[in-house]
């Protein structure tokens, strides 16, 4: 199984009305065929499912995608586990272009991000 690079960006909001393409993440995870996140292949390489969180004006925080019971988190470098950012449903979304996402950062906020590219 091989991983895909998947790229998030953040979505239109209140302070983004076009969303912005200089903030968001890029990470490594196996897919299955329909774009959901593969939970059985993720521990044969889950060392290979990396994340880099690029937000403008900020350096980008690099980390891994991490399941622990039913959920998905970015886990960053450098960072205490209980600062882990969850994401919501992400066992059931699919990531195929044009879909959207939400993350709850470190900041406590929950924003949405469009699945801006698959590879």
């Amino acid at each position: 199984m091989s991983v895909r690079t998947i790229r998030l960006e953040l979505a239109r909001n209140p302070d983004f009305p076009l969303g912005s393409n200089t903030r968001g993440y890029e990470f490594k995870a196996p897919l299955t065929g329909d774009g959901t996140l593969d939970h059985e292949a993720w521990p044969g390489v889950r060392a290979d499912c990396t994340v880099r969180r690029f937000w403008e004006g900020e350096d980008d925080e690099l980390g891994r995608l991490i399941h622990r019971g039913s959920r998905w988190q970015f886990h960053y470098d450098g960072v205490d586990a209980e600062e882990d950012e969850p994401i919501f449903k992400f066992d059931r979304h699919r990531f195929v272009e044009g879909e959207y996402v939400s993350i709850t950062e470190h900041d406590g906020e929950q924003r949405t991000f469009r699945v801006a590219r698959v590879r």
